[in-house]
């Protein structure tokens, strides 16, 4: 069964954004977030989605239990620019039907 969901990411302007994203089609927020193009084209998701690079880093708002963050995402977060208690990479947050309503703000671009 197919389901959307509705998620709220705010660019890198301030613009607040209200998308529907697939939980069929195993995207995950950079994903979502390129097919919408929310951020300049070879700004986001440079290294593929491998959480290799901080260029998807969001900062979550809304209180959302979300997967717990592996080794990887720390392990690249540590070494990220502007991270924040509440930041993840968007490349590591598979959409799922649990995310209804998300809320994230895109981290600046470095």
């Amino acid at each position: 069964m197919e389901q959307d969901i509705n998620i709220k990411i705010i660019d890198r302007d301030g613009v607040k954004h209200e998308v529907m994203a697939p939980t069929d089609m195993a995207m995950n927020l950079m994903e979502v977030v390129r097919s919408y193009e929310l951020a300049p084209e070879g700004t986001i998701g440079i290294c593929g989605g491998m959480a290799m690079c901080s260029s998807c880093q969001c900062y979550v708002l809304s209180d959302h239990e979300l997967p717990e963050m592996q080794d990887d995402e720390e392990a690249m977060l540590s070494e990220a620019f502007n991270v924040k208690d509440n930041s993840r990479l968007g490349c590591q947050l598979q959409i799922n039907p649990d995310m209804e309503g998300l809320e994230v703000e895109l981290a600046p671009e470095i």
